[in-house]
């Protein structure tokens, strides 16, 4: 996979952990409350070459969540437009293409 895709990976990735701290340190409302809730810590590790593979093999974009309100976390399924709708918000997923 090309390096640049990558790196955007891992840096829309880091934003993204970047404002949940932020807004949840500030004692905003608890972005996941279904993943996982009982561990510390919900980490999803895909190597670069997970993620080119299954984009080569369905031909499709891979949308991950980032909005914790996915069925199929940490794929993306939608559910973040009816939170926007709802929250006023704007979240949408990390979409990876070819």
């Amino acid at each position: 996979m090309d390096p640049f895709v990558i790196g955007t990976v891992l840096a829309t990735n880091a934003a993204t952990f970047g404002l949940t701290y932020l807004l949840c340190s500030k004692g905003s409302k608890r972005f996941n409350t279904t993943i996982d809730i009982d561990s510390k810590k919900v980490a999803t590790i895909v190597s670069p070459e997970e993620i080119s593979k299954k984009v080569e093999e369905t031909g499709k974009p891979i949308a991950y969540c980032r909005c914790w309100k996915s069925k199929k976390f940490p794929l993306c399924d939608g559910s973040h437009n009816k939170y926007n709708n709802e929250a006023g918000d704007n979240l949408g997923p990390l979409v990876i293409k070819k």
